[in-house]
């Protein structure tokens, strides 16, 4: 297999899941860099030239919402899923183990 067309299109099955990490993983406020690492370990790499905008859009659509932290020597936005996120991530689930199941059926058809 060519290597930059199955990176292409991991890349692209990826892009539509993104957002409903980020709103899952949002249900504890984070900070975007943490978000990537919580991410990155989870198996779910995303660049943060991907996931700033990401957030940034989030945010103005009132699926995000976000909180200065200036406690420390460097100020820190903390982002946390707010209830309209919660409910949209619940219908993305819901949406996600779907489409998973008529994968899984379609691909049980291959055999």
């Amino acid at each position: 297999m060519d290597e930059e067309l199955l990176a292409g299109h991991v890349q692209e099955l990826r892009r539509g899941t993104v957002v409903l990490a980020a709103l899952a993983t949002l249900e504890e406020p984070r900070y975007g860099y943490a978000l990537l690492e919580t991410l990155d370990a989870a198996g779910f790499a995303v660049d943060g030239n991907t996931l700033y905008p990401l957030l940034r859009r989030l945010e103005k659509q009132g699926l995000l919402t976000s909180e200065w932290n200036t406690d420390e020597a460097r100020p820190r936005k903390f982002y946390r899923t707010s209830p309209a996120g919660a409910d949209l991530r619940a219908h993305l689930m819901t949406e996600w183990r779907s489409l998973d199941t008529a994968i899984a059926a379609l691909d049980g058809d291959q055999s």
